[in-house]
């Protein structure tokens, strides 16, 4: 099945939280993550940097952290929401109000926006999709094991549906994988790359990513 990007997040079975975002394509394969000074961002792979100019959705910060938060989102609204958390805003009012101000995705398939938090200190987790018809959000706790997700497509409500249990990584490197090819992400369809934020031993997120070569 394919439902396009997906973010998830999550609570390892030795309780660590983590976020997830996967970009799966069928239009825009060519991209990979990369990471830059503070962020994690989608890129037009090499060769392909033209790609830009006919779509600018496509390239952007997926996955942002600092010592407390960890963002990740399917396009240019993962900046706004983490600015908003370092602001001292809550997880759902940051999600709200970033993604009523910015709306879904205005090219030819009115691409939902999405997005998932961990809250390290207030051991919170949140989602949020922005679509044409409505937009959700919503803050939560999560048992260990636990994972929640949204996505573009198929998958873009808040439903309880959209949640598994086994997630049992212990780096980052396992958290990107997982995404692509673990519990109920094992079963979509057109994987690019994918990101990964986790809580690590000493308290703060660390971060890895996986592109489609290393697949």
């Amino acid at each position: 099945m394919y439902i396009g990007r997906i973010v998830s997040v999550g609570l390892t079975e030795n309780e660590k939280l983590c976020v997830m975002y996967r970009v799966s394509s069928r239009s825009y394969p060519n991209r990979v993550i990369s990471e830059l000074n503070d962020a994690l961002a989608v890129l037009p792979a090499e060769g392909h940097q033209q790609d830009i100019y006919t779509n600018p959705f496509i390239s952007y910060n997926c996955l942002r952290h600092d010592q407390r938060y960890a963002v990740v989102g399917n396009g240019t609204h993962a900046d706004p929401i983490f600015e908003k958390l370092q602001s001292g805003m809550r997880l759902r009012d940051a999600l709200a109000s970033v993604l009523l101000a910015m709306d879904y995705e205005h090219d030819e398939l009115s691409t939902p926006r999405i997005a998932a938090i961990a809250d390290k200190v207030g051991r919170l987790a949140a989602l949020g999709v922005v679509r044409q018809d409505g937009i959700e959000v919503s803050e939560f706790t999560l048992q260990p094991g636990q994972y929640r997700y949204v996505s573009t497509y198929e998958k873009n409500s808040l439903l309880t549906s959209q949640s598994g249990t086994g997630l049992a990584v212990t780096s980052t490197s396992e958290a990107a994988d997982f995404i692509i090819s673990s519990g109920h992400f094992s079963g979509f369809s057109h994987s690019v790359s994918s990101a990964a934020a986790l809580e690590s031993s000493s308290g703060i997120f660390d971060v890895s990513s996986i592109n489609n070569s290393e697949l």
